[in-house]
């Protein structure tokens, strides 16, 4: 083995055999959900074979990912990637710090009470000269009273002083307790093994190499966030776009070139083949479903997540399940289609309503929103295999009918009283219809019809159980690489903390609305509207919103969900009121026919209390009829700008200080009297 030789300022020396190289970290390629980090050693290496040990390396290393270069004349033989359990942990600086301040003040405590220990001592012994001199002297009064009152001062002087040092020694001890609990915090981390990378050179020449070494670690990313600011109405906005950086890879970042990127090097760049679908009777092999572009990421630092979920047209969908992937941990809408969730436990929402497509969302902000698409599509004919009973004519008997689309064979005549009970994903399902699951959603089909399913599910189960698994996870794919280089060296210690960068800072061009909806929300809200914002290269995360230089809330930025121009909300302004009442003065006719009328008239009050003039944009809705059968007819919208494809009414108007508008609007309903629909 030949000897290397380190020219770098502090070891300019030979070193023998199989060598232990330092190196040091000046680059780190930070992604969503890991880093790419590149290392430097600068040695002098002879001619011939040599094997040098990179060690104090992450435990967390990719293996596949290690890079070398800068070896001008030498050549690798081999590379190999090694835990080494027995280095020890590089020495952390600020616990060491923490340490040295506990023993400062346990030295100043010591010292505290070897002070007190004296004056006990003299306590003492003046306790002793009183008794001596009073008992071998003959003392005339006035000596007497001097001698008293020299000693009653000395005494009360000592306990004095001794009362003040204690309580010095319980300020010291009460702020050693701080320092041992934030020492205790420091090291809650349990301590990482560390990597190390063994590589074995040969050069027919001496060299003297700057080795560069790129890897990949895990438990490392970035996540977008955004500070947004305004002083007053009609000011510009500042937008500022930051990164929260972590890592806990078992090595600190320090003073390191950093960069970020948007890019997920972990996902497979595989395109992929078409082959021909062939169709035929009988149970097909597997249920397709497409592979959906991955938009955004997990945040770690999310441990509660709220939001709305919608259907397409934005009506609020009660009911539906929320449930953090992997776990039986959920929750379901309210009436308005509200949720909120502790999400601790996993890093996926999984979105599920009958009758719509199940959606799987990263955990990235603590603010969700979602739209959920109806599935349009009825199943396929398929075969059922049963897994209750086997025989086709016992599983005929137990199901009379067609399941949704899945079609039993030589089955017919379906009637109510015959219908079998449907459980999907574990959830008994009343009045499942044909169309209300697409044969791409299907996991699994498995049918029931023996005594053990009755006695699980009662009577609904006399006809039979079909049980039907959803897929629950599908491959999401993200091709964006999006880099941002920070200018300032950074330093990241491996604690898992976030660390706050800004990335940039920008001015936009806003303007300024007030925006109501009281069908859905009584309150009155300032927004800004701005355009460009695609220039920005923004990702999806939470904002923080400051109005005249306080806190107005928390809100999402979703570039994927936005067009040409991005609306932020800054906050409830009670100034200005608004209320939606409905009129009650019916029409006096409310059936023809067969036929069950309804009449609705909304009447809209707005007030501006300011002491300025406002723009203000009100929005409400007109129902859209999905059943040939409901007819929304009649309809007056007097002022309102009218979306008839999505029912939209849309009212802009300036209002003036003090001044108030009014607005109504009407419709009629008619359907099947027998029926019955919620308004």
């Amino acid at each position: 083995m030949k000897k290397v030789l380190f020219i770098t300022l502090f070891l300019p020396f030979l070193i023998f055999g199989s060598e232990k190289i330092p190196s040091k970290i000046k680059a780190v390629t930070v992604y969503q959900n890991s880093a790419e980090i590149t290392r430097q050693a600068i040695f002098t290496i002879e001619n011939g074979t040599s094997e040098l040990v990179f060690t104090g390396l992450s435990s967390k290393i990719d293996e596949s990912s290690i890079q070398i270069s800068g070896l001008q004349a030498a050549s690798i033989l081999s590379i190999s990637y090694d835990i080494n359990y027995l280095d020890k942990p590089i020495i952390n600086i600020e616990v060491d710090e923490i340490s040295t301040k506990i023993k400062t003040l346990e030295l100043k405590i010591s010292m505290l009470k070897n002070k007190i220990a004296g004056l006990d001592e003299e306590e003492v012994v003046i306790i002793k000269n009183r008794t001596v001199s009073a008992t071998n002297q003959n003392l005339d009064l006035e000596k007497l009273k001097t001698i008293s009152t020299y000693y009653r001062e000395r005494i009360t002087a000592i306990r004095n002083e001794i009362f003040s040092i204690n309580s010095k020694i319980n300020e010291l001890s009460i702020s050693i307790k701080d320092y041992r609990n934030q020492l205790a915090e420091k090291n809650s981390v349990p301590i990482k093994p560390k990597g190390e990378i063994s590589i074995k050179f040969d050069t027919p020449i001496i060299s003297n190499l700057t080795l560069e070494i790129k890897y990949n670690v895990q438990d490392a990313g970035w996540i977008p966030n955004y500070d947004i600011k305004s002083n007053k109405l009609n000011d510009p906005l500042q937008f500022i776009y930051k990164a929260h950086v972590y890592q806990k890879t078992g090595e600190n970042w320090n003073d390191v070139a950093l960069t970020l990127s948007s890019g997920n090097p972990n996902i497979l760049t595989i395109k992929p083949t078409v082959n021909t679908d062939y169709l035929n009777f009988g149970h097909r092999k597997s249920y397709l479903s497409q592979v959906k572009k991955q938009k955004y990421t997990h945040n770690p630092t999310v441990k509660k997540v709220s939001g709305i979920v919608t259907d397409e047209s934005g009506t609020p969908l009660p009911g539906c399940n929320v449930v953090i992937k992997g776990t039986n941990i959920g929750t379901q809408t309210d009436f308005d289609g509200f949720y909120t969730l502790d999400t601790q436990a996993g890093q996926e929402l999984v979105f599920s309503h009958l009758g719509f497509n199940t959606n799987e969302t990263p955990i990235y902000s603590s603010r969700i929103n979602l739209n959920l698409e109806e599935n349009l599509e009825a199943l396929e004919e398929v075969i059922i295999v049963g897994y209750g009973s086997r025989e086709k004519s016992n599983i005929t008997r137990a199901l009379s009918g067609k399941v949704s689309g899945i079609q039993i064979r030589g089955v017919s005549n379906v009637t109510k009283a015959s219908q079998p009970l449907y459980i999907i994903d574990g959830v008994p399902v009343e009045g499942f219809e044909e169309g209300d699951l697409d044969v791409s959603e299907i996991q699994d089909i498995e049918i029931l019809n023996n005594e053990v399913s009755i006695e699980i599910y009662g009577s609904r189960a006399t006809n039979g159980i079909v049980l039907i698994s959803t897929k629950k996870s599908t491959s999401q794919e993200d091709v964006t690489s999006t880099k941002f280089s920070i200018k300032k060296t950074c330093s990241i210690t491996s604690d898992g903390d976030l660390s706050s960068i800004e990335i940039n800072t920008f001015k936009l061009d806003a303007s300024y609305e007030f925006f109501a909806a009281p069908v859905i929300n009584e309150n009155v809200f300032l927004t800004a509207r701005f355009k460009d914002w695609e220039k920005l290269n923004l990702l999806p995360g939470e904002a923080n919103v400051y109005f005249n230089g306080s806190f107005a809330g928390k809100t999402t930025i979703d570039p994927y969900t936005i067009n040409k121009e991005m609306t932020v909300s800054l906050g409830v302004d009670d100034a200005i009121t608004i209320t939606r009442k409905q009129d009650r003065n019916f029409k006096s006719k409310s059936f023809t026919g067969n036929n069950r009328i309804l009449n609705r008239t909304y009447n809209l009050e707005i007030k501006n209390n300011k002491s300025n003039a406002i723009d203000v944009m009100i929005m409400d809705r007109i129902p859209i009829s999905q059943n040939k059968e409901i007819k929304v007819e009649d309809i007056i919208t007097n002022n309102a700008i009218y979306d008839e494809k999505k029912g939209l009414l849309t009212w802009k108007m300036k209002l003036k200080s003090k001044e108030e508008a009014k607005e109504s609007f009407s419709f009629q309903v008619k359907y099947p009297k027998e029926r019955h629909i919620t308004l």
